[in-house]
């Protein structure tokens, strides 16, 4: 259950609602999508600081040369995890957790990783603060995906590779396991989705994004 901080200002209902009209107006027509956005408070995942530009469509710095993804991508992204209907969803890169908080009302079971443990550690106590009892944060590498509860129904990678990780494909669902990643280097990235049909995968080139890159090991 996400309990929703109305906020004041910059942060208020009001404002909330202007982000999700231009959302719809950019193309996002899920409106259990836009209901999720409307409803988790995006100003909790960012450094006070910077709390009066958290419902801007834009990413925003986390700290440890991370981001919080812009609410178009993560919107539109939440869009293709959904339309295949997942139970359990595998998230890589946890970041601020806003990624997460938004799945959570969408999906029954969230599994979500970060390599990086300070954010790591940040997105567990935000997860508790909102009452996110569906959603497992692990400190682990993400390339290597979370096996012990695989496979999943739908992956979901917050970071661009240049290569999908073998270990991505391995535990996605053979039966319409469904990946959403950005591939591409640091100056060309492609959103891309990925669907297992079996031993056979489709690969399917959506928008341009701009994503920080996906690293192994832990941090």
């Amino acid at each position: 259950m996400i309990t929703t901080n109305r906020g004041i200002g910059m942060t208020s209902q009001r404002t909330r609602d202007r982000l999700v009209a231009r959302l719809r107006e950019e193309g996002i027509r899920n409106e259990a999508v836009l209901d999720v956005i409307r409803n988790t408070p995006r100003h909790l995942f960012v450094d006070e600081a910077l709390a009066s530009r958290a419902y801007e469509d834009t990413a925003l710095p986390i700290g440890y040369n991370q981001t919080i993804s812009q609410p178009y991508v993560v919107a539109a992204m939440t869009d293709l995890i959904i339309s295949g209907h997942p139970q359990k969803v595998l998230e890589i890169g946890t970041g601020s957790g806003y990624q997460a908080a938004v799945l959570a009302p969408l999906v029954p079971k969230i599994y979500t990783v970060e390599r990086i443990k300070p954010l790591a550690e940040q997105a567990r106590q935000r997860f508790r603060k909102l009452a996110l009892r569906n959603v497992r944060a692990s400190y682990s590498d993400g390339t290597e995906g979370l096996p012990d509860f695989a496979p999943y129904d739908a992956i979901i990678t917050t970071a661009a590779a240049e290569k999908i990780p073998q270990a991505l494909l391995e535990q996605l669902s053979p039966d319409g396991g469904r990946l959403v990643i950005p591939l591409g280097g640091r100056d060309q990235q492609t959103l891309t989705l990925v669907t297992r049909q079996g031993d056979s995968f489709e690969k399917t080139g959506l928008d341009p994004v701009v994503f920080v890159p996906l690293l192994t090991g832990q941090a």
